[in-house]
């Protein structure tokens, strides 16, 4: 009889993103990375110049946020199932963008303070030799760039047993695809899109000191990249600490959920709670008021029908 009952009312808390692909994405992309950045660094010593010596150091800093990116996908397969996390690791992949973020703050915090100080002591440069290895950096970062770009679906599933949940789930779980936001590879897209960009202006950089001895050229194109890298990492750091901070959904959200519960013209909505899990799972605790015989199951199946949400508790307070 417990048995039975456990069966019917439990349900599965795997609040997180299929990463399988993002994850060998990743990996092939550190590889070519690492690789490409000891190259630059090599060659930035070995030519004098400083633009494509920064630009291998900037590569290491991004070379290490793959890195983590990975571990964040190992970890996140391996705890899978562990219960000690009451709703699933869903937020390692949203930490591992977060990491990025800062990090790629980081990096243009570091090239802003490198490009002044070059912008003063401009360095004798052997402009063929750095521009040749720029450029195979360039298309390094275009090819990892297409690698990396997230213009995938994802299956969204999250089964529940309990009986009264079969028509809410076939209605918002079915076998039709969602997009999901991985923030873990959105940060790494972040990152190689900010190498792209690096890698351009050492190469215009490169260029314009060669044929117009414009050697301030290369301390410019470093601030305006850092500006833009900054502009990335803010984006992403809101965006994935929202998600951190359990910060509500957005007003729509709360508007229909209450609508919902309150839609028999009696009911009251006297506490509402609502936060992400992941990227595109939902969770909510919602407290009602009502003179009706309805039953939290019934109040679940009206919510679930026009809000997609993941994980939901009803409680019913008689009036």
């Amino acid at each position: 009889m417990r048995e039975h009952a456990a069966e019917k009312w439990s349900h599965s808390h795997h609040f997180a993103i299929d990463t399988a692909q993002s994850e060998k994405k990743v990996t092939i992309v550190f590889a070519i990375t690492t690789l490409t950045m000891v190259l630059e660094i090599v060659a930035g010593t070995w030519f004098g110049s400083m633009a494509l010596l920064a630009d291998g150091w900037h590569m290491f800093t991004h070379s290490a946020a793959f890195a983590v990116s990975i571990f964040v996908y190992w970890y996140s397969r391996k705890h899978r199932n562990n219960r000690a996390y009451s709703f699933g690791v869903g937020k390692v992949n949203t930490l591992g963008g977060f990491a990025s973020a800062v990090a790629l703050g980081t990096v243009a915090l570091m090239m802003i303070i490198e490009s002044v100080g070059r912008l003063f002591s401009p360095q004798a440069i052997r402009f063929d030799e750095a521009i040749g290895v720029a450029i195979i950096g360039l298309i390094v970062n275009i090819v990892s760039a297409f690698l990396l770009h997230d213009g995938h679906h994802h299956a969204h599933h999250h089964e529940h047993s309990h009986d009264n949940h079969q028509h809410n789930e076939e209605h918002n779980h079915e076998d039709h695809s969602h997009h999901h936001h991985d923030h873990n590879l959105k940060a790494a897209y972040f990152h190689v899109l900010a190498d792209t960009l690096t890698s351009v202006f050492a190469i215009v950089a490169l260029v314009a000191g060669k044929y117009f001895d414009w050697l301030w050229a290369d301390a410019l194109m470093g601030i305006v990249g850092a500006i833009i890298i900054s502009k990335w990492a803010y984006n992403l750091l809101i965006d994935s600490s929202d998600i951190l901070l359990d910060k509500a959904a957005n007003e729509s959200t709360a508007n229909k959920i209450v609508a919902c519960a309150e839609e028999d013209g009696v009911t009251v909505v006297t506490d509402l709670h609502f936060w992400k899990l992941s990227s595109k799972h939902l969770s909510a605790i919602v407290a009602v008021a009502t003179p009706l015989d309805k039953t939290p199951d019934d109040f679940k199946a009206i919510i679930c029908r026009d809000v997609d949400i993941s994980h939901l508790t009803v409680e019913v307070n008689k009036i």
